[in-house]
């Protein structure tokens, strides 16, 4: 493993993760901000990771642990990895009560409270937010890390994916904690710090995997990250997307994201 490859890998983790602080400056600003685009945006980015995910990782993944376990047991280890990969983020889910889950639409939190306590569930809420989004994180960075070790390109393509994706969790961050303490400068530091744990979690999975690290685990690993962006994609992304937008808004990003996804893929083949 070439040290500039890791480099680079973990060059667009931070990329991605650090996209929550654009998502924390948007709400500071939310008179000029406008729904459509960011659920256009954000069915663009479901509709990138979920064709990579199907037609290209899944593909890599299959391809390396039937290499090394042969076609039949390699089919089945790819396709138990994938839908390993959506039981861990979908625990990681359900482990996140609903209330402080950003991933769950709420309505206005405390609509009859008095300003105190009106601040301090603000408050409360953008902490969780910030803790919750940390831990879902952690598998995305891992996801953004292994595809850039594995193919730049793709790691390029699901970095922008991933960082657009971030966009609305930093503002599920900063926006609640800014209009209960007053403070930009608190919201963005938490929306920053809620973000870095990308990169973490790419370096927590690069330095427990690599004394395994071979085709078995690579396909492993590999599938597993394209059943995280599958279930990140339809559970969060598409969800969001349509709670800012219309549905075929968000249904167009899709589409568009699919299609240039699949353009890059074709031309850089």
């Amino acid at each position: 493993m070439e040290i500039g490859n890791v480099l680079f890998a973990f060059g667009l983790t931070i990329f991605a993760g650090l996209a929550t602080g654009v998502g924390s400056l948007m709400s500071f600003f939310s008179k000029k901000f406008n729904p459509k685009f960011l659920a256009g945006s954000l069915g663009f980015s479901a509709g990138v990771m979920i064709y990579v995910s199907l037609i290209e990782i899944f593909d890599k993944a299959r391809a390396s642990l039937t290499g090394a376990l042969g076609d039949k047991l390699g089919y089945w280890a790819t396709a138990g990895s994938f839908f390993a990969g959506i039981a861990i983020i979908a625990i990681i889910d359900k482990l996140i009560p609903s209330y402080e889950n950003p991933h769950e639409m709420q309505g206005n939190p405390c609509g009859d409270c008095r300003d105190e306590e009106k601040q301090f569930k603000l408050m409360r809420m953008g902490l969780f937010s910030a803790l919750a989004i940390g831990i879902h994180n952690f598998p995305e960075g891992l996801a953004t890390f292994m595809a850039g070790l594995s193919d730049p390109t793709l790691g390029v393509s699901i970095a922008v994916a991933i960082a657009i994706h971030n966009i609305p969790e930093g503002i599920a961050v900063s926006a609640p904690i800014y209009y209960a303490t007053k403070s930009r400068k608190k919201a963005f530091y938490l929306s920053f710090l809620s973000g870095l744990s990308e990169p973490v979690g790419a370096l927590l999975g690069f330095f427990i995997l690599r004394q395994w690290f071979n085709d078995v685990t690579f396909g492993i690993v590999f599938a597993s990250v394209a059943g995280v962006m599958v279930y990140i994609s339809l559970d969060e992304l598409l969800p969001t997307a349509e709670e800012y937008g219309e549905h075929h808004v968000a249904i167009g990003g899709v589409m568009a994201g699919m299609v240039v996804m699949a353009l890059s893929l074709l031309l850089m083949a």
